[in-house]
């Protein structure tokens, strides 16, 4: 086979920053055919062993919590134009399903996360490493409205996860992180210039095959 080397594309930043939006917006701009979405929160670790109330209580905003291991080996099948099968988390219930869902391998990979970057083999095969860096007044809002209508958690435990675990994680690894960034993309989705940039450079690479 001589098929040309996907390009992957990460996509950093705080919880509530935008990035699930940009990725969004570069799916939307380039073709979903074209490119093979991961994002970290399917690699969450299984805990449906342990007791709801324990599993509340786990710190989701930790490198730990994630099964990286698994995403760097699917990005590394998709690289060699292999499919893989992505991991279907529940968050309402803290444990992963039995389903997953197809990936085709493609062109382009995204790879989205908090925490990306903190792993350095999974920056070692990012081509482009995206940070969108947002205000934290911002990213609270945003993760207050959509962890309580799209994850079943009430106002009270959204904060206590904030305080307890999501800001203290962010300014330990999460904002560290922003320095392996090739382009830090403030305001998200709404920067029209950098996305427009990112784009731009993907359609080059894909008439370029």
């Amino acid at each position: 086979m001589n098929e040309p080397n996907p390009l992957v594309i990460g996509i950093a930043g705080g919880s509530g920053s935008g990035k699930t939006t940009v990725a969004q917006e570069i799916l939307n701009r380039v073709g979903p055919s074209r490119i093979a979405y991961l994002p970290h929160d399917a690699y969450y670790k299984d805990l449906s062993g342990l007791p709801p109330a324990q599993r509340a209580e786990v710190n989701f905003d930790h490198p730990n919590s994630l099964e990286t291991e698994l995403l760097i080996q699917h990005v590394q099948q998709l690289k060699k134009y292999e499919a893989v099968e992505l991991p279907v988390y529940d968050f309402s219930k803290h444990s992963r399903t039995e389903k997953t869902i197809l990936i085709a391998p493609r062109r382009v990979i995204i790879v989205e996360g908090i925490l990306i970057y903190v792993e350095p083999k999974l920056r070692e095969i990012c081509d482009i490493k995206i940070f969108v860096d947002t205000d934290s007044d911002l990213r609270f809002i945003r993760r207050l409205e959509r962890d309580i209508a799209e994850r079943g958690r009430t106002t009270e435990s959204v904060i206590h996860q904030y305080m307890k675990t999501v800001r203290p994680m962010h300014l330990e690894f999460v904002e560290p992180s922003k320095r392996y960034a090739d382009i830090i993309m403030p305001e998200g989705g709404f920067n029209i210039p950098a996305l427009d940039m990112v784009v731009a450079r993907v359609e080059e690479m894909l008439r370029n095959e």
